[in-house]
């Protein structure tokens, strides 16, 4: 969080005594984006759909916003398509690489089989959870790359070991909720950028490139360029906005595709239809523009107060109670993530801190006296 920066509710459980640890779960509305919101409902509450100045209005709201994410991720405007939030982006994402890869096949009865897809253990469930439910019912087959217990990474060998003839997609996250541990997705879209240019002489489906960045937003530098994926998730209420979120894909439908779930009224160019929910839309942007115009200052103030918090924490408890779960030598990590442990018998005081795991600082089930 940057400073200066910090909501009104963040600020009044410090008030009361009380610390807020679970940012990578949600973080609250910051003021500008509040404000945004209440601007559009009042402001922008035409359908953007339609013709009149009131659906203009909103129209220009939702093309402004999709411009500021655009910016945000290094994409174009074009590439930015808004969903309900990261579940429904992850989703959209596997979707469209099973159906991109029977579409694919060379002809008509010409069957490569089932579709493959690779993905890590640690994926959050909205990656996980449809993958297994198509391996469930037997309509795509995949592999969950485990991270290095040395690294604390999916390793881009180990996710090239997995591919297969019918691999269609590869989804990695960016960066991992509970343990921070930054994933290397520029390194491994460079290996699947040169390995598709060899199936493609091989008749084989291209291998789409995915990366749920919902922790890394906000936190860190996020350029689809330099990671060189095909897609890439955006959820709002990671950083600062809307319970929302967006897609960005390389050129839908062109260069790289995209399906639609739903069908309906062909909003967001049919690749998600349904009436925009403007105010929402209007916080992402807001949202969106303070990342792109902060986002250094927040990860310095970030790292800080987390360098501060494992500092004290071993100091407190000596360095031989305390394990920082987090520290993989050669791993980067996200500046606000602190996951130890507190080791040994005899802790004293009542259970005050037993936060979910997905907090940025990640109590273990243990009283912290």
């Amino acid at each position: 969080m940057g400073a200066g920066t910090e909501p009104s509710e963040a600020q009044n459980d410090a008030a009361e005594g009380r610390v807020y640890l679970d940012y990578n779960a949600t973080t609250p509305l910051a003021p500008e984006v509040a404000q945004a919101v209440r601007d559009a409902l009042h402001q922008a509450w035409g359908n953007p759909s339609s013709s009149h100045p009131a659906g203009r209005k909103a129209k220009e709201v939702v093309g402004s916003a999709r411009e500021s994410l655009a910016r945000m991720v290094g994409g174009r405007p074009e590439d930015i398509v808004f969903t309900s939030g990261g579940t429904e982006a992850n989703n959209m994402v596997i979707h469209t690489a099973c159906r991109h890869f029977h579409e694919s096949q060379a002809r008509p009865g010409d069957s490569r089989g089932m579709p493959h897809i690779v993905t890590s253990s640690v994926e959050h469930d909205s990656v996980r959870l449809p993958v297994e439910q198509l391996v469930k019912e037997s309509l795509a087959e995949a592999t969950f790359v485990a991270v290095s217990p040395r690294s604390g990474r999916v390793e881009v060998d180990d996710v090239l070991a997995a591919v297969r003839p019918t691999t269609c997609l590869v989804s990695i996250m960016l960066a991992n909720n509970e343990t921070g541990v930054i994933m290397p997705v520029a390194d491994l879209s460079q290996h699947i950028r040169v390995l598709n240019q060899r199936r493609a002489t091989e008749g084989l489906p291209r291998i789409l490139v995915h990366t749920d960045a919902a922790q890394m937003i906000g936190k860190g530098r996020v350029d689809v360029q330099e990671l060189g994926v095909d897609y890439l998730t955006i959820v709002g209420h990671k950083f600062y906005g809307p319970r929302i979120g967006a897609l960005y894909a390389r050129g839908p439908g062109t260069t790289t595709p995209l399906h639609p779930m739903l069908f309906g009224g062909g909003q967001e160019r049919s690749f998600r239809p349904g009436t925009e929910n403007t105010p929402m839309i209007a916080g992402l942007g807001q949202a969106a523009e303070l990342v792109s115009k902060n986002w250094e200052a927040y990860e310095s103030h970030m790292r800080d107060v987390r360098d501060y918090l494992e500092a004290k924490l071993e100091a407190s408890f000596g360095k031989q109670r305390i394990h920082l779960n987090s520290h993989f030598t050669g791993s980067k990590r996200l500046c606000n993530t602190c996951n130890f442990s507190i080791l040994g018998p005899g802790l004293q005081g009542p259970p005050r801190f037993c936060s979910a795991a997905e907090s940025p600082t990640t109590w273990r089930k243990m009283p912290c006296g």
